[in-house]
């Protein structure tokens, strides 16, 4: 059976060497988990409150959802989305929706129902799985969507129940599913297995659209990357709803690790699976090693395994990173956006920076890094002229991705999907400097960075001198027009509960830290807006710095 597409020539390797059954199959992440299955049977796969599922039992689950979806229609091209916390039901979607040939839309639980409506009509979603303690949100969405999916009720016994919506619930719908039903592969690699929305500040989200193949790499690029052990022990904090939690369902399942399943993300859930449960890893925005960091002392718990963390997002402050170092916990820094499959560049460890102090090597960490192994190419070019910026690690251009785990594009979206790919990449929006030894460093969203009295200030730079203040809990920095300057330096700081720290205090100690054009002129103290996923929400301050 040849391949149909044509191939370039290859000399004497082009005669009759063609793809078939025998030497081709296309990459899946399903197949991670029949491996698993079939290799460590009996070893521990979820747990979450008091359920305990084995390798062999998750199978039978996913295969059993696979089976009951494909009795409903579902199949290649076909949504179905996901309401749903940390917990088994949303892991085995992970599985059995793509074993089903459909396309899994994990929703961000934190949505307001007008958005959760958008997205159940615009991805077509043909099935619904959502948690009882979401109905409220779920119910007005399903009133507000032309859209009316079959809706199945997930009842968590950890939950906190809720109001029923749907005529069955998902326990009901397994039962109608085969536990021998042998999923097939799919049909083409390229094939969709995922979709996720950005998390946009203005308008109506992007549905970006994953393939197998993508998803198989990432999640392969993790285990490399992280040097991760077969059977870890690995913490929901990350949410699966996230950029499929940056593929790691398929990436712990892969190594037959633990799915430490979380329902509420807290310190004192945190410190509770690091005692009882011996967590080796788990993944984050900066905002969970705060909980870590700044946990009550009632709700630390003693715990003597060494435990790994990833994170992403903004940089984390060398501050941040010297206190989890001495907590005993491995950060590595990761980046990525949603339209890479989340992680795709990491900030690989050299051996030489151990002999660091610890403060310079904590900056060195906090860097962005270079390209996942399964990411074909990485740079930070002129979007003008789409040439590399020199690697003197001052020069700003644009970080752009080229390769496998690059999205599909945006559903229903052609004009932003081109946009996105001019020019051959894959264009991130954010801008960087690429240092002497090839470490990419993020300085800023393009829309963030300040220009006063003709210098570019990067905002993030900013932000780690004042995360380098004990008091500082959170921070913040925009722009703020100013009459002299064309722009000046606006910080919001939330400061630590009992904090008796002035802005002249924050003010003093960013002019020992930063050069003296940098440090804030203004400085406002309270929370600060955050987006569903947790980022801060920079548009708002924004807007609240012009009316200062």
């Amino acid at each position: 059976m040849s391949e149909s597409r044509e191939h370039p020539k290859e000399g004497i390797f082009a005669l009759g060497l063609d793809r078939c059954a025998a030497n081709y199959a296309p990459l899946t992440p399903i197949l991670f988990l029949e491996r698993t299955a079939a290799v460590w049977p009996d070893a521990p796969a979820v747990i979450h409150g008091r359920r305990r599922y084995s390798y062999r039992e998750l199978r039978e689950r996913c295969r059993r959802l696979a089976s009951a979806l494909v009795r409903r229609g579902i199949g290649p091209g076909k949504t179905v989305a996901v309401m749903a916390p940390n917990i088994p039901e949303m892991l085995e979607a992970h599985f059995g929706v793509p074993m089903a040939g459909g396309v899994l839309n994990a929703l961000n639980t934190r949505l307001d129902p007008g958005t959760i409506a958008f997205i159940l009509e615009h991805g077509e979603a043909e099935v619904l799985l959502t948690d009882t303690e979401y109905a409220p949100v779920i119910k007005e969405a399903l009133v507000r969507s032309a859209r009316k999916p079959l809706v199945v009720d997930i009842c968590d016994p950890e939950g906190p129940g809720g109001e029923r919506l749907g005529a069955l619930t998902y326990e009901d719908f397994l039962a109608e599913g085969d536990p021998n039903w042998a999923p097939p592969l799919p049909e083409d690699e390229w094939q969709a297995i995922a979709l996720n929305y950005t998390s946009g500040t203005t308008g109506n989200p992007k549905g970006v659209v994953y393939h197998h193949r993508g998803a198989y790499l990432n999640a392969i690029g993790n285990v490399l990357v992280w040097s991760m052990p077969k059977a870890p022990v690995y913490l929901w904090t990350l949410p699966m709803f996230h950029c499929n939690g940056w593929c790691f369902p398929w990436t712990v399942t892969l190594q037959a690790g633990v799915h430490v399943c979380l329902r509420k993300v807290s310190s004192e859930t945190i410190y509770a699976a690091f005692a009882e449960h011996g967590v080796t890893h788990l993944c984050g925005a900066p905002i969970v090693m705060g909980m870590i960091i700044n946990a009550p002392p009632e709700a630390r718990r003693p715990f003597s395994q060494k435990i790994r963390m990833m994170t992403a997002a903004s940089a984390p402050p060398a501050a941040v990173l010297e206190k989890m170092e001495a907590l005993g916990i491995e950060v590595t820094h990761v980046y990525g956006l949603t339209e890479v499959y989340g992680p795709a560049v990491v900030c690989e460890p050299q051996a030489a920076w151990a002999e660091l102090d610890a403060r310079t090597r904590a900056e060195k960490l906090a860097r962005q890094g270079v390209r996942y192994p399964v990411l074909e190419a990485l740079d930070v070019l002129d979007p003008a002229t789409m040439t590399p910026v020199p690697r003197d690690g001052k020069t700003m251009g644009e970080v752009m991705f080229k390769g496998n785990i690059v999205m599909r594009g945006y559903l229903k979206n052609p004009s932003a999907t081109e946009e996105a790919f001019k020019g051959g990449w894959f264009h991130s929006g954010d801008l960087a400097v690429v240092h002497p030894d090839g470490y990419l460093e993020i300085k800023d969203r393009s829309k963030d960075i300040i220009i006063t009295g003709g210098e570019n200030v990067s905002s993030i730079e900013v932000e780690a001198a004042l995360y380098r203040h004990p008091d500082v809990l959170e921070a913040a920095v925009v722009a703020k027009p100013d009459e002299k300057w064309g722009e000046s330096v606006c910080a919001f700081v939330h400061l630590k509960e009992g904090s008796k720290t002035t802005a002249e205090d924050l003010i003093a100690f960013c002019r020992n830290e930063i050069a003296h054009y940098k440090v804030p002129r203004t400085i406002v103290f309270g929370p600060l807006p955050k987006t569903s996923t947790g980022k801060i929400q920079k548009f708002i301050l924004r807007e609240r710095a012009k009316q200062l």
